[in-house]
C-alpha cells in the first residue's frame, strides 16, 4: 500500500470512530479515589490537597454529574470515611479522622492558584512554578499526545528557536542552561529524532514541574530553568496498561502489582521507520538532516542505505516496606541510532564506507523515603546518569576515518529533609554530592591524530529554605539559601532564592521572584560538521579559565488577575548570565572559530490572557525581550544582539472539549532570529568571508498554524480507546529558522538557509486497560 493510502486509511478510521459514538460505560463500578479526584477537579474547577497514604487504598463510585460540589463531597465522605474540608472556592483538603487537617494542609503550602492554565492538566502555584500532569492533559494545537517538552514550549517565556526539544530557550538562555530531571536524576539528552520528539514517555509521568525563577534551593544547576519530571510514585494495587502508535513510533506501558506492598512499572517506545516510511517520518527526516553530512550532495559521492531508529524504555520498582518506609528503584534508557553508506567514484575507482552516529542516555536511581512523623520526612537518593554521543565518519574520497566521542558520567547522592513545625511554616533542608566526569575524544587515521580530554568536578552542596503562609492565606513566601563547594577550584558559591506571592484582593495577586545560580556543565560546538553535522554540540566541564563557571542573577515581578475563569497575567524580568563562551553560543559568523568569554543580559515581559468557558479555553500570549551579548575583545567591547534575541513572540490558540471529543487550533508567530550579513567588499581568494557587524540583521518572521483533535471512547467496561489526528503547519509555510554563509571548495560564497517543518500530518490510536 502506498504512503498516501496508509495515511488515508488512518484518517478514515479516525472519523469513522468519531461518528460511531460508542456508548460509555455507565455502571457504578468502584474506581480508585485518586482517579475520581482527577475527574472532580476538572468538573468543579477545584484542587484537592492530601497525603498520598491517606487515599492510597480508597475506592468509591463516581458521583453523579448533576450533584453540586458540596453534595459530591458529602457522597464521598459516606463512601470513604474521609474528611473533605473546603478551604476556599478552589481548595479542598482531605484527611483521615485521626489526622490533623492543618498538618495535611501545611505539607502543601504552595497551593494551586490557577487551575487549567491554558488547558486541562496544567496548573500554576503560589511559588510561580507550573505543573503539567500528562495523565490529565487536555489538548494543545499540533499535539495529539502529551509530549512533555513540546507542552513546556506552550508556556509564556519559553520557545525553541529551531522547533526542537533539544534546543529549548527559556528567557533567552541556551538549552544546556536548563536542568532537566527525571525522578531526581539529571538528563543530558532530551530528544528523539535528534530533537523533534521528547525522549521521555509521558504515560507513567505524573507531574512535570517547570520553574523559570525563584527556584527551590533543592535544585542546583540550570541557570535558565528547571524541568523536573516525576514518575508515578503510588502503589495502585491494580493492573493498568496501555499501548498505542502514531506515524513515528509505537509504545506500551504497564503498572503491575506484585503484592499489596510491591509494584513494577515499565514503559517502552520505539520508532516504526524500519517497518514503514510514513509522510510524517519523511518530513521529520528532511528537517533534521538538512545541511548535514547525510545530505551534503558532494560531487562524485552517493549516500544510500540510510537506517535510523530510536527507542526508550523505563522501569520502576516500588516497595512500601511499611506505612512509614518506602523504597523506589528507577531505570531509564534513551537511544538514537543513524547509519548510512557513502560511495564515491574517483578516477573510475569505486569506494564505499559506512558512517554511524549513536546517542545514548542511561539513568538509574535508588530512593528511600522515611516518614518519621506527620511533621518530619526524610528522603535519600543515590543515582547515576551516563550520556554517550559517538560518531564514525569515513570519507570515501580519501579513505580518512574520524571517530568522535563525548561521554558524561554523573554519579551522586541527595539527602532531603522536610519539617512542618506548624500549619503556617514548612522547613526544607539537605545535602547533595555530585561527581561529574566528561571526556571528549577525537581520533583521525590520516594524518594520524588522537586527542582525549577528560575533566572531573566534585561538588558538595548544602541548602535550606522556609515556606511561610499567613494565617489568612493571603501571603506566601519561600526564602532559601544554597551553598555549592567545588573541590577542584576550592571555591564556594552562595545562592539566595526568593519567591513571594501576595493576594491583594480576591482577584489580584502580586508576585516577586529572585535567584542566584551557577553551573559547571555546558555544551559547545567546535566545528559545525562535528558528529556528522547532526548533533554537533558536546558536553564539557568548566576549567575555571577558558571555560568559566556560568553564573546567573535573575529578578522578576508580576501581577495576576483571576476571576470568573478569566486570567490576565503580566510578568517582567531581568536576567544576567556571565561566564559563557563563544563556542557555547553556536556562532556561524566571524566569531565561529574565535574563543572568547562573555555574558548576556536579557530583559523582557511575558503577558497572558486566558479565558475559559464551559467547554472552551482560549488564550493570547505575548512576550517581548531584549537580549544582548557583551564579549571583551569582540565588537570593540560593545554589546550586540544574542543569537536567540527573538524580540517578539505571540501565540493565539483555543481548545474545545465536548464530552470525549477535543479540538485545538493555534497560531504561533515570532520575529526572526538575528543573522550577520556579508560586507560589500569581499577580498577574493583569501579563504575568508568578510562580514558586517555581528547579528546586524534578522531573518524573516516565523509563522505557523497547527490543528489537532482527539476522541475517546469505551470499547468494553475495562478497556478505553482514543484516536487522534493533527496537522503541524497547516498552511505549509516555509519558515527559515537559521541562515548563514559558507565557502564552497572553489571559494565561492554560498548562503545556507535551514527550513522548518513543512505541513506534517500525524494520527494516533491508543488502548488503555
Amino acid at each position: 500500500m502506498s504512503k498516501k493510502g496508509i495515511l488515508f486509511l488512518f484518517i478514515s478510521l479516525f472519523f469513522l470512530s468519531t461518528t460511531s459514538g460508542i456508548a460509555q460505560n455507565t455502571s457504578k463500578e468502584q474506581l480508585r479515589l485518586v482517579d475520581i479526584l482527577e475527574i472532580l477537579e476538572n468538573r468543579y474547577q477545584i484542587h484537592f490537597t492530601y497525603l498520598d497514604q491517606t487515599i492510597a487504598d480508597k475506592k468509591a463510585s463516581l458521583p453523579a454529574l448533576d450533584l453540586t460540589l458540596e453534595e459530591a463531597l458529602a457522597y464521598l465522605i459516606s463512601e470513604t470515611a474521609l474528611e473533605f474540608i473546603i478551604i476556599d472556592k478552589t481548595s479542598v483538603v482531605i484527611s483521615n479522622d485521626y489526622e490533623d487537617p492543618d498538618t495535611v494542609y501545611i505539607q502543601n503550602l504552595d497551593e494551586i492558584v490557577v487551575i487549567n492554565y491554558l488547558t486541562t492538566g496544567i496548573t500554576k502555584s503560589k511559588s510561580g512554578t507550573i505543573t503539567i500532569k500528562p495523565k490529565q492533559f487536555g489538548i494543545l494545537p499540533g499535539l495529539i499526545e502529551p509530549d512533555i517538552l513540546k507542552t513546556v514550549q506552550a508556556l509564556p517565556g519559553i520557545l525553541s528557536a529551531d522547533e526542537s526539544v533539544s534546543n529549548i530557550n527559556v528567557r533567552g538562555g541556551t538549552h544546556d542552561q536548563n536542568l532537566i530531571l527525571w525522578d531526581g536524576i539529571k538528563m543530558y539528552q532530551s530528544g528523539h529524532f535528534f530533537g523533534l520528539i521528547s525522549a521521555f514517555n509521558p504515560y507513567l509521568t505524573t507531574d512535570v514541574i517547570v520553574s523559570k525563577n525563584g527556584t527551590s534551593t533543592k535544585y542546583g544547576d540550570g541557570v535558565s530553568s528547571i524541568i523536573d519530571m516525576k514518575h508515578s510514585n503510588i502503589l495502585d494495587n491494580k493492573f493498568k496498561a496501555g499501548a498505542g502508535f502514531n506515524l513515528i513510533n509505537a509504545d506500551a506501558y504497564a503498572k503491575i502489582p506484585l503484592n499489596t506492598k510491591m509494584e513494577f512499572q515499565a514503559s517502552v517506545r520505539r520508532s516504526i521507520s524500519d517497518l514503514i516510511i510514513t509522510p510524517t517520518y519523511d518530513q521529520y527526516f528532511k528537517r533534521v538532516f538538512q545541511d548535514t553530512e547525510l545530505t551534503s550532495n558532494q560531487n562524485n559521492i552517493v549516500i544510500n542505505n540510510e537506517r535510523f531508529y530510536f527507542y526508550d524504555f523505563a522501569t520502576k520498582f516500588l516497595y512500601d516496606i511499611s506505612e512509614t518506609d518506602k523504597l523506589r528503584v528507577n531505570f531509564l534508557n534513551v537511544f538514537n541510532s543513524l547509519d548510512y553508506d557513502e560511495a564515491s567514484t574517483i578516477d573510475a575507482i569505486n569506494d564505499a564506507s559506512s558512517n554511524t552516529l549513536t546517542q545514548l542516555n542511561l539513568a538509574a536511581g535508588i530512593e528511600y523515603t522515611k516518614l518519621w512523623s506527620s511533621k518530619f520526612t526524610t528522603q535519600a537518593l543515590l543515582y547515576f546518569s551516563n550520556y554517550d554521543l559517538n560518531a564514525k565518519n569515513f570519507t570515501a574520497a580519501n579513505s580518512q576515518r574520524l571517530i568522535q566521542e563525548n561521554d558524561v558520567a554523573d554519579a551522586g547522592f541527595k539527602l532531603n529533609a522536610k519539617h512542618n513545625p506548624d500549619q503556617n511554616l514548612n522547613l526544607e533542608f539537605g545535602y547533595q554530592f555530585s561527581n561529574v566526569s566528561i571526556s571528549n575524544l577525537e581520533d583521525v587515521n590520516i594524518p594520524v591524530f588522537r586527542r582525549l580530554v577528560k575533566e572531573i568536578i566534585r561538588t558538595h552542596a548544602i541548602y535550606g529554605e522556609a515556606q511561610f503562609t499567613s494565617s489568612n492565606k493571603n501571603t506566601y513566601a519561600r526564602i532559601g539559601l544554597r551553598t555549592n563547594y567545588i573541590d577542584k577550584f576550592a571555591a564556594a558559591f552562595t545562592e539566595p532564592r526568593l519567591s513571594i506571592s501576595h493576594k491583594l484582593s480576591n482577584e489580584f495577586r502580586l508576585e516577586v521572584l529572585a535567584e542566584f545560580k551557577n553551573q559547571t556543565t555546558s555544551q559547545i560546538i567546535d566545528l559545525q560538521n562535528d558528529f556528522l553535522g547532526i548533533e554537533k554540540r558536546r558536553w564539557v566541564l568548566s576549567n575555571n579559565s577558558s571555560i568559566p563557571i556560568i553564573k546567573s542573577k535573575q529578578l522578576s515581578g508580576g501581577i495576576h488577575y483571576n476571576k470568573n475563569k478569566l486570567l490576565i497575567s503580566a510578568e517582567g524580568y531581568i536576567k544576567d548570565v556571565e561566564g559563557i563562551t563563544t563556542r557555547s553560543q553556536g556562532f556561524q559568523n566571524q566569531y565561529q572559530l574565535i574563543d572568547a568569554i562573555g555574558k548576556y543580559q536579557v530583559t523582557g515581559i511575558d503577558f497572558l490572557i486566558n479565558k475559559q468557558f464551559h467547554k472552551i479555553s482560549t488564550w493570547f500570549s505575548y512576550s517581548f525581550s531584549k537580549n544582548n551579548y557583551t564579549f571583551e575583545g569582540l565588537n570593540s567591547g560593545n554589546s550586540f544582539p544574542n543569537n536567540v534575541d527573538i524580540r517578539h513572540t505571540l501565540t493565539f490558540a483555543g481548545t474545545y472539549q465536548a464530552d470525549n471529543l477535543k479540538f485545538a487550533l493555534g497560531l504561533n508567530w515570532h520575529s526572526g532570529k538575528p543573522t550577520t550579513t556579508l560586507a560589500d567588499n569581499q577580498i577574493p581568494n583569501n579563504n575568508t568571508i568578510e562580514y558586517n557587524s555581528p547579528n546586524n540583521s534578522h531573518i524573516n518572521d516565523y509563522l505557523r498554524t497547527d490543528f489537532s483533535t482527539t476522541y475517546q471512547f469505551q470499547m468494553s467496561p475495562k478497556t478505553s480507546a482514543s484516536i487522534g489526528a493533527s496537522i503541524w503547519n497547516i498552511f505549509n509555510r516555509k519558515n527559515v529558522i537559521n541562515s548563514y554563509f559558507t565557502e564552497d571548495s572553489d571559494t565561492a560564497i554560498r548562503k545556507v538557509e535551514n527550513i522548518s517543518l513543512g505541513i506534517t500530518p500525524n494520527v494516533s490510536f491508543r488502548l488503555n486497560f
